[in-house]
């Protein structure tokens, strides 16, 4: 099943085009990364999917009914405001506890509802907005560089959650990473951002691309490899009968 459609979109900001001829296609179930250098349009081209960025050219189709929920980069709260996670997770609309407790053990934090906003550290504050995204049942989840400030374990964490929430789930997935192993690790399907789709497909075949290679190099064939080499070359992407016991808990 089709989730979102993006068909020959351009954006422009003023006189400046940051993206041109954006063609891409989400469908149910797919964990697909957008990489690319800073500047690309990488998250304008996740803005223009959530309805936040009127494209220029081209458009965005929703499937009918679609529900998106989204995780931002970074998401600032007054630290002098006393707010449980909990009443967080209700706002703007009302939600109830059932609903809250279910998204925080979704998230890997189900212990969290009474703990306060401000005492939270920087990977359970960003899994309490990964609970936040997904109380509304979502079919395609978007994050944009959710992990940025995460050191490496709590970053490693946060992803392997994300693999486990597509499991639980079966809701597609549509992130932004700057981590080049976990692109390679975690996606099914890799897009490589420059203004424009410079390459896309499968992390092996990106990850082989010359353009590919001409924005990063070639030092993540050795983590695509080693971790090719841990998995089952022959499982479906979406069957995870095969999936490395996933419980190192959240930063």
């Amino acid at each position: 099943m089709n989730l979102v459609s993006v068909e020959n979109l351009s954006i422009r900001y003023g006189a400046n085009t940051v993206l041109s001829h954006v063609t891409l296609n989400i469908d149910a179930g797919e964990i697909v990364t957008i990489v690319g250098p800073n500047g690309s349009g990488k998250t304008s081209l996740l803005r223009a999917i959530i309805g936040a960025v009127r494209p220029h050219k081209g458009q965005v189709t929703r499937g009918e009914g679609v529900r998106l929920g989204y995780v931002p980069q970074k998401l600032h709260i007054d630290p002098t405001l006393p707010m449980t996670v909990a009443r967080f997770l209700t706002l703007p609309r009302g939600a109830a506890s059932s609903a809250v407790n279910e998204a925080l053990a979704q998230a890997g934090v189900p212990n969290l509802a009474s703990a306060q906003m401000a005492r939270l550290s920087g990977g359970q504050f960003q899994r309490v907005l990964l609970a936040r995204a997904l109380i509304g049942k979502p079919q395609l989840l978007l994050l944009d560089e959710a992990t940025q400030g995460l050191d490496q374990p709590g970053s490693a964490a946060f992803y392997r959650q994300i693999e486990t929430v597509r499991r639980d789930t079966g809701c597609a997935i549509l992130m932004i990473s700057h981590e080049l192993h976990v692109v390679m690790s975690a996606s099914d399907r890799v897009v490589c951002l420059n203004g424009h789709v410079c390459c896309e497909g499968t992390p092996e075949v990106v990850a082989s691309a010359p353009e590919y290679r001409a924005l990063f190099g070639s030092g993540t064939m050795g983590a695509l490899a080693l971790y090719r080499h841990d998995h089952d070359h022959d499982h479906h992407p979406h069957d995870h009968s095969h999936d490395h016991d996933h419980t190192e808990a959240a930063e």
